[in-house]
């Protein structure tokens, strides 16, 4: 078996023989910042990754703060444009539903097919890069679909109606696109990273999306229309723009050049398929397929990429006669079998993603509305407007100091967790983000409303980081286990890419329900009151959950 300390590997003998030496072995590997690839033919055992400077996981974390603040943009003015552009109000959260049905398909197809992926330019960053231009292409449409159909068209009908429909496709691109980058950009850290570092690059990831989120709202909380650059561009959705795809462009290239990720390898030394398990074992995170003859010795998981992800040397083999398609059946049946411990994590996620949802998506539009009293659907040169305009722009406001809370936030975590753990961790998340919105729903107040906006940081944090801490701890006890010889199914290895993903989905699966039920609720309540209300209820329920099941 082959060990890997951080400066040179060392070489044991194999197992079952008596232990004769152990000496240092020069290894041509490259840059101290590349991957280690050494391995022998026989015995297979998870290796290390180096570690990581702090300069490189800033740099991998760059691209959730470029994320971040095209969403605060997004969930700042994605209501109030399609309500200007005159969207009937009963429609206004379908498009919430539309990018999460597509979006709770695909995900487990691609978190998988990542795992597998041979590009030489490694696993994840080739899914990143593509769905970091589907983010830009998805935010020009929505933030300039109305400028350009107005540009084009003079009949006020048809001009109303393809405003409706391109503004509509954007926001539903970019929704699909910066859900679904989320899981391949953890899954890029935890292949490249020790737990240690993982556990740090998770850090970095929560403090830069709350600062992202604080500067994305800033900008949607100033008055550019007004401004020389808002004059020169054309409107205020033109300067936002400007500054968002310049933002994401910058990070989401620092990203993708931050840690090299080593591509898996070809091996021609052995006949199998690319596997996950054990071929004849269908566990969770597998993929059915044919069954191989195994060899004399059975091996043991391997992967250079990961500690958690785990792929024989077998798998390396492109043109295997046993490798199966991958499948949404297969995948699906691979997700409901996971281990309990899996299942109850993603249960919580999900009711924490609705309620941060539910609150989230129509803050803005709630302090138009109900904190300022005006009506988005007055005429647009009316007081009555101009009114709601002020409250959108406020609640920029509020919801920068969630975005800065959120980045306060995880220092806070990194104190708070040697005393009450990532368990209490999560159920203090939900609970405070429970209560707080639930005053805002009762005392809709400007002051009482902007204070309590801190907590929605508090849930953001908790969301964007402890459920993925809590991955890495599964991984590394299974890893463990699988140490010490277990053969139990709840040990064998897994991709990480199918975990994130699973995570992944129950954030698009938080949109469907959000996007079916809040605009029926609405419109019973007859007031938008209801969904602050409603955020406040299933958070509560959430800390149940997390208490009792978790």
């Amino acid at each position: 078996m082959t060990l890997l300390t951080e400066d040179q590997p060392c070489r044991f003998s194999a197992p079952g023989s008596p232990l004769a030496s152990m000496e240092h072995y020069p290894v041509d590997s490259g840059p101290k910042e590349d991957y280690l690839d050494c391995m022998e033919p026989a015995v297979f055992g998870a290796v290390e990754p180096p570690k990581r400077s702090r300069g490189r996981l800033i740099m991998h974390g760059m691209v959730m703060f470029g994320r971040e603040f095209c969403y605060a943009v997004e969930a700042a003015f994605v209501t109030p444009v399609l309500l200007s552009v005159g969207l009937p109000k009963r429609l206004y959260s379908l498009v919430w539903f539309i990018s999460p049905v597509l979006g709770f398909i695909l995900q487990p197809v691609i978190g998988s097919a990542s795992d597998y992926c041979r590009s030489p330019w490694g696993r994840r960053r080739p899914y990143i890069l593509l769905l970091g231009i589907m983010m830009l292409g998805g935010l020009t449409l929505f933030l300039n679909g109305d400028a350009v159909t107005s540009a084009i068209l003079e009949d006020r009908n048809v001009k109303r109606t393809w405003a409706i429909v391109v503004v509509m496709f954007g926001v539903v691109m970019f929704d699909f696109a910066a859900d679904f980058i989320d899981g391949p950009i953890k899954a890029y850290l935890f292949d490249v990273c020790s737990h240690r570092d993982k556990e740090r690059g998770l850090h970095y990831h929560a403090l830069l999306t709350g600062l992202g989120g604080a500067c994305g709202y800033l900008i949607g909380a100033m008055d550019w229309g007004h401004s020389a650059l808002g004059v020169m561009l054309g409107s205020e959705y033109q300067v936002i723009y400007f500054f968002s795809s310049l933002t994401w462009g910058i990070f989401l290239t620092m990203h993708l050049f931050s840690i090299p990720e080593k591509p898996l390898m070809i091996d021609h030394s052995s006949d199998s398929s690319l596997l996950l398990e054990d071929p004849h074992h269908n566990g969770y995170g597998t993929v059915h397929k044919e069954p191989t003859p195994l060899p004399e010795m059975r091996q043991r998981s391997f992967s250079a990429l990961s500690e958690a992800n785990a792929v024989t040397p077998s798998a390396k083999q492109p043109n295997s006669e046993g490798q199966k398609r991958m499948t949404l059946k297969s995948l699906l049946s691979a997700m409901i079998s996971m281990p309990s411990h899996y299942r109850c994590l993603c249960v919580s996620h999900l009711l924490g993603w609705t309620a941060f949802l539910c609150n989230m998506l129509f803050f803005t539009d709630f302090m138009g509305q109900i904190v300022y009293k005006g009506n988005p659907y007055a005429e647009h040169n009316s007081t009555s407007y101009a009114t709601y305009e002020r409250g959108v722009e406020v609640g920029c406001w509020g919801l920068c100091i969630n975005a800065v809370s959120s980045a306060l936030y995880s220092y806070v975590q990194r104190l708070l967790l040697p005393y009450i753990g990532l368990k209490g961790l999560y159920f203090l998340g939900y609970f405070m983000f429970g209560l707080g919105t639930g005053l805002i729903g009762l005392f809709p107040n400007i002051v009482a409303t902007l204070t309590l906006c801190s907590v929605f940081g508090v849930m953001s944090s908790t969301l964007y980081t402890i459920p993925f801490n809590l991955i890495s701890e599964y991984h590394k006890a299974e890893e463990e286990q699988r140490k010490l010889g277990s053969d139990e199914p709840a040990v064998e290895s897994r991709g990480t890419g199918m975990d994130c993903a699973a995570l992944t989905c129950m954030v698009q699966l938080a949109q469907v329900i959000v996007g079916a039920g809040l605009g029926a609720l609405v419109n019973l309540a007859g007031s938008v009151i209801v969904v602050v209300l409603s955020a406040s209820t299933v958070s509560l329920i959430g800390c149940l959950f997390i208490a009792l099941f978790m």
